[in-house]
């Protein structure tokens, strides 16, 4: 995250740092295995995982119903995510003989596809107009493939790295870190989940019942953080169906564990056996220490997941530069 690109005032339409760059429009730079060394030394990287460990440090302990507050980008944000969902009630799943992989996701994805840009620019003051199609293209990347109908981690931090991108052209500021994750994230899962339901979709190189889960990790981690130090709940309590229905508007992680059960079938411990040995770790900060490490290893430093991964000026791929 670039520092000094969010001090400006928000209204403020002077030429910014940011607005004086090259944008460009993002492509995909890790083509091959070793190719995995370069994105582990990028700027990209340094960023995203900052990002994410910056976020996951400001809503540690907090509850989602937490009083914070919502700037004016961050209500454009809820409303871009609020069209979205728009659209999967104004296309309804198509009669096919396939279960999974509704070709109805298609016509709302090449909506998407075609109203991208004028929905990020509702967010993007004009002074950073030239910004919008570099940033516009997390946008699209984030809410899965139309061509296999499905979703993934790698979408997820597709929408990560929107909303990082949004940070370093100064439109987020640090006193947003609550609100993008409990207003903005929180929405997207939201809208994610209805995606994955209405259109039957297939988790993206899903390890079944050895993965985390077949869709998200980003809100295990940030939800794992919200209940450090909690007087109650300890990780122990999330496999007990009475903790969650009370408590899961209060905590994502609750939240995922509820999708979970609504979805599947059969004991938790079967079909979420990842989940299950965690319920068994003592602390919610050392649940929180180890989900993000798992991350780095079983999303960012894996092949099928980062050569879709686009770089362009704002997540460049060139190595970090000190200084």
């Amino acid at each position: 995250m670039a520092e000094g690109e969010r001090q400006s005032p928000p209204d403020s339409s002077e030429e910014n740092p940011p607005a004086t760059q090259n944008f460009l429009i993002p492509k995909k730079e890790i083509h091959t295995v070793p190719d995995m060394g370069k994105w582990k030394r990028s700027q990209a990287y340094a960023d995203y995982i900052g990002f994410i460990l910056t976020l996951n440090e400001g809503v540690k302990g907090k509850k989602l119903t937490f009083e914070y507050k919502v700037s004016e980008a961050i209500e454009k944000l809820v409303a871009l995510l609020n069209t979205l969902d728009r659209w999967i009630d104004e296309t309804p799943p198509v009669d096919q003989p396939s279960r999974f992989g509704n070709k109805a996701y298609r016509t709302w994805y090449a909506k998407l596809d075609l109203e991208a840009e004028n929905l990020v620019a509702t967010v993007v003051p004009t002074h950073l107009a030239a910004a919008v199609p570099e940033v516009a293209v997390y946008l699209k990347e984030s809410v899965g493939n139309s061509t296999r109908i499905d979703y993934g981690t790698g979408h997820e931090a597709a929408f990560a790295a929107f909303l990082c991108c949004l940070c370093k052209i100064g439109v987020l500021r640090v006193d947003d870190q609550i609100a993008i994750v409990f207003k903005v994230f929180n929405r997207y899962l939201e809208v994610m989940r209805k995606l994955q339901k209405t259109y039957r979709m297939e988790p993206a190189g899903s390890q079944g019942v050895w993965g985390l889960d077949d869709f998200q990790f980003l809100p295990f981690i940030w939800g794992s953080s919200q209940l450090i130090d909690h007087p109650q709940l300890e990780p122990r309590h999330f496999v007990d169906e009475k903790a969650v229905n009370e408590n899961h508007k209060d905590y994502m992680f609750l939240e995922c564990i509820l999708f979970i059960t609504e979805m599947k079938t059969g004991p938790f411990a079967e079909h979420s056996n990842q989940l299950w040995n965690i319920s068994a770790v003592p602390s919610w900060s050392k649940v929180n220490q180890g989900l993000i490490r798992m991350y780095k290893a079983e999303c960012l430093e894996k092949f099928p997941v980062i050569q879709h991964f686009k770089f362009g000026s704002l997540l460049p791929i060139h190595p970090v530069t000190s200084g």
